[in-house]
């Protein structure tokens, strides 16, 4: 049984494929935090601000077989586009679900799957593309992959700290709070930091949400 949140096409808004047309399949659940605001204070991530309870966001449901939920995830590719499709997994914490049958099934359908994850869980064999978030104090054991995402400034997890594990890309996205909602105003103390982070350390590269910024989902 796979619990999924939700499930929608849309444009990636982050990192190395941003702009990319993407479905996204966000699971259920999380280890670092239960989704519930009387626990924010107590998790190793406090900052998340992604709603992954429960199954009833659009698209989303419980889903009996791999083979079930890969044929819902690729009927949200356009019709008009033949080829392989994109699926990012997202959560909550992906790999607490996805896993070495749903990988297969995925690719029987013909979707390119990537994942968005915080690093804590191992990485099953065949994902195309590997996007590792660190959060807060969480050990981080998945130490490869093609991008690592940082979300900065994070007292427990700051850049130094994985500027020496084998990613291809290094991103740093601005932490955002109620008081830099505009993100695009450049004075805003996260955005700030992380520009200044970024020209002081070229190997790592600004990541804005521009999902947000151009108010899409």
């Amino acid at each position: 049984m796979y619990s999924v949140k939700e499930v929608f096409y849309s444009l990636q808004g982050e990192g190395a494929h941003a702009g990319r047309p993407a479905i996204f399949c966000r699971f259920s659940g999380c280890n670092l935090w239960s989704g519930r605001e009387q626990d924010r204070d107590s998790a190793q991530c406090t900052f998340c601000d992604t709603d992954f309870i429960g199954t009833n966001g659009q698209g989303g449901g419980k889903f009996t077989t791999a083979k079930e939920l890969a044929r819902h995830v690729r009927s949200f590719w356009p019709d008009s586009d033949a080829g392989k499709a994109y699926v990012v997994c997202t959560g909550g914490e992906p790999l607490l679900q996805l896993d070495d049958a749903l990988v297969r099934a995925f690719h029987q359908q013909g979707l390119e799957i990537a994942i968005e994850t915080n690093g804590t869980l191992p990485v099953p064999d065949g994902i195309d593309w590997v996007c590792v978030s660190p959060k807060g104090s969480a050990d981080v054991i998945v130490e490869q992959g093609n991008e690592l995402k940082l979300v900065y400034p994070q007292a427990q997890s700051m850049p130094e700290k994985f500027s020496g594990l084998a990613f291809d890309h290094l991103f740093l996205q601005p932490m955002a709070i109620p008081l830099e909602a505009n993100l695009l105003h450049s004075t805003t103390p996260n955005l700030r930091a992380t520009i200044d982070y970024c020209l002081q350390h070229p190997r790592w590269r600004l990541s804005l949400q521009t999902h947000k910024l151009i108010d899409i989902e």
